[in-house]
């Protein structure tokens, strides 16, 4: 499906390994990538194929040894849970709600396929800024209005971002309003395949990563850190 074990038998898992020196020595961050899945609750505007892929997606998420972060909803952001868990990932819902018992009766949102689901009490507009800003990445399926905030949020963010073409609503319009809009296309990527989509986001986040790995030398250089007799 889609290469999936081809190319998923190669790469290995992502996490952020952050060197750096402290008072006792050398410190290492085991830090794991987390990718926010971005898409329409309501998946009327959701291409054939959509579940499929946003499943395939969030198991890719899971397999690569990344956290999946979703809106806590339903649609696009659950289906990608349920591939994650399905695969014995981690995933964690940043819900609109100020606690559990408004996550599901005013909300009317689901609980299951998270981990951990944090009531921010922001409602949605509250809740989509600590969402992204939350992820390494965002990855945006399908998708209407709130997918859009979520985008441009992330976007003026300088986020790293993947738009998974074909799936309909927003995410087939997206690199249309990035040209209209004359603010260049940022850190965004597009492509058909989950799997290829996935590829590129990863090596962007990898890239950041070595940027903030060098900082953290400069920051911290071995001669500043020895102990003083």
């Amino acid at each position: 499906m889609f290469g999936l074990k081809r190319k998923e038998e190669a790469r290995p898992k992502a996490k952020q390994i952050l060197k750096s020196k402290t008072l006792d020595g050398p410190a290492t961050s085991y830090l794991k990538f987390k990718i926010c899945i971005s898409g329409s609750a309501s998946v009327d505007v959701a291409t054939p194929g959509t579940q499929k892929k946003t499943e395939l997606m969030g198991r890719m998420i899971a397999e690569r040894g990344m956290v999946l972060v979703t809106g806590a909803t339903t649609g696009i952001p659950y289906w990608a849970a349920k591939g994650a868990k399905e695969a014995g990932g981690i995933v964690i819902g940043l819900s609109p709600a100020a606690s559990k018992l408004a996550h599901v009766k005013t909300y009317h949102l689901p609980l299951d396929y998270h981990d951990l689901i944090v009531y921010t009490g922001f409602d949605y507009s509250g809740r989509n800024l600590l969402l992204t800003r939350t992820a390494d990445a965002v990855i945006t399926i399908c998708g209407r209005v709130g997918t859009l905030n979520e985008f441009t949020i992330a976007f003026e963010d300088h986020k790293p971002q993947g738009v998974l073409t074909g799936t309909g609503g927003e995410s087939d319009e997206i690199e249309r309003i990035l040209k209209i809009a004359h603010r260049g296309m940022g850190k965004v990527v597009f492509d058909s395949d989950p799997v290829k989509l996935l590829d590129k986001v990863q090596a962007m986040i990898e890239t950041d990563e070595k940027r903030i790995e060098a900082l953290t030398y400069v920051q911290n250089p071995p001669s500043a850190n020895r102990k003083r007799g």
